[in-house]
């Protein structure tokens, strides 16, 4: 790939559901090639690895819920379980409609912590 990039490894098919309910949240916009993301005041609420799994970042009662409805559970990445992540179900994530509340409610539960400071490079 020119200049070094890394080409996704991610199935088209999953990265297309996860866009779709993405621009289910007006003014949020999916960032990262590689790892796609969504992110609000420097935290991150939302990404697809690098099989195209989606972790949701839920506060924990919407957490609770979100694990006892669809019978999943918190998400591992690297060997480390996140605990404030849930494992999407890819079912879940093609039914736009289902997922699209819980996407709002992760934006709202990371839109209420302090933001992040930024890091600003000089030059």
């Amino acid at each position: 790939m020119p200049g070094g990039a890394k080409a996704s490894l991610i199935p088209p098919q999953r990265l297309a559901a996860y866009e779709r309910v993405v621009a289910t949240l007006p003014g949020v916009e999916r960032k990262g090639a590689t790892v796609p993301y969504t992110s609000v005041n420097g935290h991150m609420f939302s990404y697809l690895s690098a099989t195209g799994t989606l972790a949701l970042r839920l506060a924990p009662a919407d957490r609770e819920a979100f694990i006892e409805r669809f019978r999943t559970g918190l998400h591992e990445a690297y060997g480390i379980v996140q605990k404030e992540y849930v494992t999407v179900p890819d079912e879940v994530l093609d039914d736009t409609p289902t997922l699209a509340p819980y996407l709002a409610a992760s934006y709202a539960y990371v839109s209420a912590l302090k933001p992040k400071p930024t890091t600003r490079r000089n030059g």
